[in-house]
């Protein structure tokens, strides 16, 4: 995907920026090189027009973001309640518009505040939110690590951002023999999940029929992610956390992530 100056939202908006840098080599040699780096905007959230948040995110794939992080992060009880999602540019930022039933809608408060795209608490107001209760999740299957290792070596060919800048996390939702389905990009690797969740969801795809992979390390938000979506099994690159393992073992997802010589389940 390549850089295009001053990007308009009726075509798709630029993801990566030119940046002119200097390379320094091993061998002491030098030269001049034009470096992509990744766009990072603010993204405002909003539900039937009103805000709700506002995080730091990649512009690509903006509806389906804001149908993931909306019920991902619980403002949104019910897929089936979501009429229409729109994204689209203003001044500063763009906006993903979400139309939904106001039954089906939670209150806004906790979370009406920036978030950064690193972060997977911003906007969160008082320490007893952090850590969410989940219900139980009934897997579809069992995770093959065989699957797990055909995800990771079929990577690099769903991640075209990181192919041009090398500096964005992606979340692919993968068949259970290995076959990954779908990716998602983003500059932060809880905004890939969430793009990743809401492209799940806009498919109707049914969500015991795979298993995530993502390109980061498990902390326990995203395993809340999984847990809030009915989502049995997450892998990624890294170990999880031990906060991620306790959240997961009381949630019956299982985590797996890759080790030198393979890869680790954690049940």
């Amino acid at each position: 995907m390549t850089a295009r100056p001053d990007p308009s939202w009726a075509a798709e908006p630029a993801t990566s920026r030119p940046a002119e840098g200097r390379h320094y080599r091993a061998d002491g040699t030098s030269a001049g090189l034009v470096w992509q780096l990744p766009e990072e905007v603010p993204v405002a959230i909003m539900h039937n027009s009103v805000s709700t948040a506002v995080m730091m995110a990649t512009p690509a794939d903006l509806e389906d973001f804001g149908v993931g992080f909306s019920l991902s992060e619980g403002f949104v009880t019910d897929q089936t309640a979501i009429r229409n999602v729109v994204a689209f540019r203003v001044d500063n930022g763009f906006v993903a518009d979400i139309a939904v039933d106001e039954a089906a809608l939670k209150a806004r408060s906790l979370r009406a505040l920036e978030g950064r795209s690193g972060c997977g608490l911003c906007g969160v107001e008082d320490i007893s939110d952090v850590v969410k209760p989940t219900a139980p999740v009934t897997p579809g299957f069992t995770l093959d690590p065989a699957a797990v290792l055909r995800a990771f070596a079929e990577f690099p060919a769903h991640q075209p951002m990181n192919r041009l800048n090398h500096s964005v996390h992606a979340a692919a939702w993968v068949a259970p023999d290995g076959r990954i389905l779908l990716a998602r990009e983003d500059i932060g690797r809880h905004n890939a999940l969430d793009k990743l969740l809401g492209a799940i969801v806009r498919r109707n795809l049914d969500k015991q029929a795979g298993f995530v992979a993502m390109t980061s390390r498990c902390s326990f938000e995203l395993v809340q992610k999984c847990a809030q979506m009915g989502i049995a099994h997450l892998v990624t690159i890294s170990a999880p956390t031990s906060l991620a393992l306790h959240l997961a073992q009381q949630a019956g997802i299982t985590l797996a992530s890759r080790a030198p010589d393979g890869i680790v389940c954690f049940h």
